[in-house]
């Protein structure tokens, strides 16, 4: 084998690694959540977010601040999509990152956007983080453990073939619905306007230890090397669409907050 091939090897495995380490919601799951949420938006907020985002939907714009996570200088960032909490605390009890997690994130997001004198490029880069970083917050795994990345060091496979537990909920479950973003987000579950107000109730703090409940029973659901198939996902996947559109309303719900 050549030379330069043996030594190129290990690289593309360091990669590999990296980027798996560094999924999060697949790009389906976040367009579902944007796409939920324009339903719940005040006229007068879709009008604010459309010049905003110059045109561009909430669905378009929900993968940004995966997108450019491969530019270091938005590294800064890259702490905001999750937060890291033992099983047994709340978020409060939690020993917080000096570089910020995702409710700082969150609330330096919401801040800019609320300050009348920031600037458009501003305005347009934060709603997008923002709306990212709600996606993030619902998804279950993003509010793991420290020791084993959120559940990406806990393998497992899906179907016969090698993957995580975080990649499972990211994306697995989704991909595996075979349904486009549009198609998910119309067939969410029917929900009277009382369901609505409920969930759209709470702090940002509050939305992640509700969110940290699911997690612990998440990592209760699997064991380590365990072939995931159709059985998970039945038992599985309802939580899933639950936490896509409990994001959309309550990013609908901040947004009506600061826009309208």
């Amino acid at each position: 084998m050549n030379f330069k091939i043996l030594l190129l090897i290990p690289f593309l495995f360091f990669m590999k690694s990296s980027s798996d380490e560094a999924v999060f919601w697949g790009k389906n799951g976040h367009r579902v959540i944007g796409k939920i949420a324009e339903k719940h938006l005040t006229r007068k907020t879709k009008k604010c977010v459309d010049k905003i985002l110059k045109g561009q939907s909430l669905a378009f714009v929900s993968t940004f601040a995966d997108e450019i996570k491969s530019d270091r200088k938005y590294s800064e960032y890259y702490p905001m999509h999750y937060v890291n909490m033992d099983l047994d605390q709340t978020y409060e009890q939690a020993e917080k990152n000096p570089e910020g997690d995702l409710v700082t994130g969150i609330h330096k997001c919401i801040a800019i956007l609320k300050d009348k004198n920031s600037t458009e490029e501003a305005q347009n880069f934060y709603l997008k983080m923002l709306i990212h970083f709600i996606g993030d917050l619902h998804q279950p795994m993003h509010i793991g453990q420290k020791e084993d990345k959120g559940g990406n060091s806990i393998q497992v496979q899906w179907f016969g073939n090698g993957t995580n537990l975080h990649s499972v909920w990211d994306s697995k479950m989704i991909d595996d619905w075979e349904m486009s973003y549009v198609e998910l987000a119309e067939n969410a579950d029917y929900l009277s306007k009382k369901q609505i107000e409920a969930i759209e109730k709470g702090t940002i703090i509050e939305w992640v230890n509700e969110v940290h409940i699911i997690t612990k029973e998440v990592y209760n659901s699997v064991k380590v090397g365990e072939n995931l198939k159709y059985n998970y996902s039945y038992d599985h996947f309802g939580t899933v669409r639950t936490q896509l559109q409990r994001g959309g309303i309550r990013l609908a719900r901040l947004l009506n907050e600061i826009y309208d």
